[in-house]
């Protein structure tokens, strides 16, 4: 399938870089050797650009041409350090509402899930620099332009986020159905960011460990679980009715 923010090549990739391109998402061939393949790990490690190490085969199947080892998407946004963004949200005098992402990987739920988050007042989006979605044409597409309209930051690791969101004075709350707790049971007027779980797994076992709170959507059909983004659209919608 087409994708225009898709590059391979590793010159071509090192010549992104130099002109100022946002790489969201690199891949590089396990075991890749040569003098342009380090030149290029040394740029994107000055960048602190995450390298995600794959087998041949993965290249293959993002591209079919001579991609040399090295496949990597180009960002169509520039992505917001979190802490100053929390830090100016804070200052702003508004009530912080902030979603996190913790490896969702469907592009047309983030992209979907963007599109509510921009129409809900959602002040950022944290998401993880690996194993997520790659913020691509398709996102884009998906979100309606939402996603040129709401922050988005990524982050090394969702537990790190998560700590400077309680340090910052903002409760952890998240979307899971292992717990007995309703979203109704649960007070977002406070300052709350919102944790949504990957499409097959949920919010992974180590991050519930860490949050200030557990809410689940209640179920009464047969199929025990929504989609992520029509989830995320419930509580973030539930979140404005306690606010207003």
């Amino acid at each position: 399938m087409k994708n225009e923010s898709l590059i391979f090549g590793i010159r071509s990739i090192i010549e992104a870089i130099t002109a100022g391109k946002t790489i969201d998402k690199l891949f590089l061939q396990k075991g890749l050797q040569g003098d342009l393949s380090k030149e290029l790990v040394t740029l994107v490690r000055k960048q602190n650009i995450t390298i995600t190490h794959v087998p041949i085969e993965k290249l293959n199947r993002l591209t079919r041409k001579n991609h040399q080892g090295a496949v990597a998407y180009i960002s169509p946004i520039d992505f917001y350090d979190l802490e100053n963004l929390v830090i100016k949200v804070t200052e702003s005098g508004e009530t912080p509402l902030f979603l996190v992402l913790d490896q969702l990987s469907d592009v047309r739920n983030f992209g979907a899930i963007i599109r509510t988050a921009e129409c809900t007042g959602v002040h950022g989006i944290i998401i993880q620099k690996k194993g997520g979605a790659p913020v691509s044409a398709d996102t884009v597409k998906t979100s309606a332009g939402a996603i040129y309209k709401i922050p988005i930051c990524k982050v090394d690791h969702i537990k790190d986020a998560i700590f400077y969101l309680q340090g910052s004075g903002i409760q952890v709350v998240a979307a899971t159905e292992k717990t007995s707790s309703t979203i109704y049971e649960t007070n977002l007027t406070t300052p709350t960011a919102i944790i949504m779980g990957s499409e097959g797994k949920g919010v992974s076992q180590s991050v519930l460990k860490l949050v200030d709170h557990q809410a689940k959507l209640p179920m009464f059909g047969d199929i025990g679980s929504l989609n992520v983004s029509v989830a995320c659209g419930v509580f973030l919608y539930e979140t404005i009715r306690q606010r207003q």
